[in-house]
């Protein structure tokens, strides 16, 4: 009996996790993004406030996770309010989604952009460009930024949710409504999704570098299960970590340099600076052009580490190689955007 209570005292906590999760992006988020930014951030940290508090598993298992990768550099105290930063970062993701509408005008007046005319130095070489990011804040975000304000922007990377345990299609329908959808809006072209197989991806990838338009890739990615016989090692967050190196691939194949962008958040949640860089050399080995990718994007994460949307994710961390493999810690789903 005492375990029959347990397990239904467990799912009807998942069902108060998922409500609110649903009512936060369907109506509580929407509603905040047209307050002014000092309280429609705040809004969100409360919320991550909440999250961090009443989601004792998945605090649990994203302190243990920082503690585990940055083992040299958090003590628990550091490692507990770095965490609770992760659950007001994942907040703030909301608000700035909805701060999207129109042509993005309320998001753009909180974010400042640096590094500006590497991209346009690249593109006046008439072969497009690549942006590479790690999955770091409000990536999507600012890459519909960038799409508002005149670059037009594809982005390589998955549009599904819920990849480990399959979602529902009510599930994947209620993330199309509330995030993909908006994201899409501010986007030249549908997502590219490299999923195992599509040989296709980099004839669409080399088609919109042709039109002298921008790509962006994520290339802190997990890989599938299919694609890990193309991963390569590399050093990452202090660990030997295995990574696609697509970027230097599609880079070789169409002569489109590849600029890194990074974003971060502010102390005050409401400011963002994104960044972009000079090129990044492509010569020597595969292994050492991405290397220097790899690298800076191990420096973008590393200047505000809560900001990396995997620390609450084990199993992404075991298929990285930056934890051991363990037994699963569960299925309660933080959501990650498009890979």
């Amino acid at each position: 009996m005492g375990k029959t209570a347990a397990n239904a005292a467990s799912s009807a906590g998942g069902l108060l996790r998922r409500a609110e999760f649903v009512a936060y992006w369907l109506a509580v988020a929407p509603l905040a993004a047209c307050l002014p930014p000092r309280l429609a951030y705040r809004v969100a940290c409360w919320r991550g406030d909440w999250s961090f508090r009443y989601r004792a598993g998945k605090r649990a298992e994203t302190v243990r996770n920082l503690r585990q990768v940055l083992c040299d550099e958090l003590g628990p105290d550091e490692a507990e309010r770095m965490a609770r930063d992760f659950f007001r970062m994942m907040a703030c993701v909301a608000i700035d989604v909805m701060r999207l509408r129109g042509r993005a005008r309320s998001l753009r007046k909180l974010v400042e952009i640096r590094g500006r005319e590497h991209l346009d130095a690249a593109l006046a070489g008439g072969r497009g460009a690549i942006l590479c990011s790690p999955h770091l804040g409000s990536y999507d975000s600012a890459f519909c930024l960038l799409h508002a304000i005149g670059y037009p922007v594809t982005t390589i990377g998955r549009n599904a949710v819920g990849l480990k345990w399959g979602p529902s299609s009510a599930e994947q329908r209620f993330w199309n409504l509330v995030y993909t959808r908006r994201l899409l809006r501010h986007r030249q072209r549908p997502n590219i999704e490299p999923w195992p197989g599509r040989v296709q991806v980099a004839v669409q990838a080399e088609a919109v570098l042709r039109a002298n338009e921008v790509v962006t890739i994520c290339s802190d990615a997990p890989p599938l299960d299919a694609d890990r016989a193309r991963a390569i090692e590399v050093t990452f967050l202090g660990r030997r970590a295995r990574l696609l190196p697509g970027v230097v691939t599609l880079a070789r194949l169409t002569g489109a340099p590849v600029l890194m962008i990074s974003v971060h958040r502010l102390a005050d949640y409401r400011h963002q600076v994104l960044e972009i860089s000079p090129p990044v050399p492509m010569g020597g080995e595969t292994a050492t052009a991405f290397g220097r990718c790899v690298a800076a994007m191990d420096a973008a994460i590393r200047t505000r580490p809560a900001d990396w949307v995997y620390w609450a994710d084990t199993d992404h961390l075991v298929t990285f190689g930056l934890l051991p493999a363990a037994p699963s810690a569960g299925t309660e789903q933080i959501y990650v955007h498009s890979a």
